[in-house]
């Protein structure tokens, strides 16, 4: 009966310190070196006004779609920039753009300059897209493009 009783005790004394050590530890205050919390990551608006993270495709001419970014793999997606490398289709037009020819181009994507979007202001969205070409370009293209991005 002894042994009962100094087992009950010691069971009900390791609960105890067991309960007011959770007790403590929940109220003291955040530790200064935890990781903070993630910041929302920026979004890219396409052409109908849809928000998306790490898109595979993206269309650059909305009004009738002769330059599209393909196959885009996505190396950073950041709270300041997004970087990516893929392909960017373009139409030449020739001899008009229903009859023309896409051709492909390997591009880096970089992503920029995120604000506010005017549709959602708790949301921020990229405003700047930079295509660097990595070797062929469309006739007339510099080597870096710099785009707007729409709001």
């Amino acid at each position: 009966m002894r042994a009962s009783l100094v087992g009950t005790a010691v069971t009900l004394a390791a609960g105890a310190l067991l309960t007011a050590a959770m007790t403590t530890a929940s109220a003291s205050p955040p530790d200064a070196t935890a990781p903070k919390a993630d910041l929302p990551r920026p979004v890219l608006v396409d052409c109908l006004w849809h928000r998306d993270v790490r898109p595979a495709d993206f269309i650059l001419a909305c009004g009738d779609g002769n330059s599209r970014l393909l196959g885009l793999h996505w190396s950073q997606w950041g709270p300041n920039a997004a970087t990516a490398v893929g392909v960017n289709a373009v139409n030449d037009c020739k001899p008009y753009c229903a009859a023309g020819t896409f051709h492909s181009y390997r591009v880096t994507v970089r992503l920029d300059r995120p604000q506010p979007w005017k549709k959602d202001p708790d949301v921020q969205h990229y405003t700047r897209m930079i295509l660097t070409y990595q070797g062929a370009r469309p006739d007339g293209f510099q080597q870096v493009v710099t785009y707007p991005l729409w709001d």
